[in-house]
């Protein structure tokens, strides 16, 4: 026995032991002891997602993202492709006044001071895979609080997703308002 192990050094029997464990992993795969990226998968689903847009400065007349248009999506700094826009809210910044009804303590107004600033909700759809973690699109998992880039032909706006809905069907959705500014 110790003339067997005087023919190999530490390096030859490293090698022999990982090619052995790299095969016992690959029989328990096989067999269906250890489950793989691809079986955690439990359906595809059409999915909607919001993006709130916080604070964005538009000068113009009308908001850059409209409804049924196409917007390149990037999430955490990673493009990913072009989506469809669903719904688009968008409200100009608001302070809150004192009110001089007794039924109501404060009041929403426009905010003076900053007529060209607004908060904007981008309804997006896509197909995402279903795993018991939740949704996942373009590999990351898309959930409440995930940073993500909207970009379009004159626009580049950053936001966070702020709701996600597996949805049966794709719905349009609208506040009955358009996007216009004016």
């Amino acid at each position: 026995m110790k003339n067997i192990l005087g023919k190999f050094n530490i390096v030859d029997i490293i090698i022999v032991i990982g090619v052995i464990v790299a095969l016992a992993v690959g029989l328990l795969t096989v067999k269906h002891f250890r489950q793989t990226a691809d079986k955690q998968i439990e359906a595809t689903s059409p999915i909607t997602f919001q993006v709130f847009l916080r604070g964005v400065t538009v000068t113009g007349e009308e908001f850059p993202v409209k409804v049924g248009q196409k917007t390149f999506i990037t999430i955490r700094n990673v493009p990913y492709t072009e989506l469809n826009v669903n719904g688009v809210v968008c409200s100009p910044r608001q302070t809150a006044l004192a009110s001089a009804k007794s039924d109501k303590q404060y009041i929403l107004v426009n905010d003076p001071a900053q007529p060209s600033i607004f908060d904007a909700i981008i309804s997006i759809t896509d197909t995402a895979k279903i795993t018991k973690d939740g949704a996942v699109v373009g590999g990351n998992k898309i959930k409440m609080g995930l940073p993500v880039t909207l970009e379009g032909e004159n626009y580049k706006f950053n936001g966070t997703i702020s709701d996600v809905h597996v949805t049966s069907e794709v719905k349009v959705e609208d506040d009955g308002e358009g996007a216009n500014l004016g």
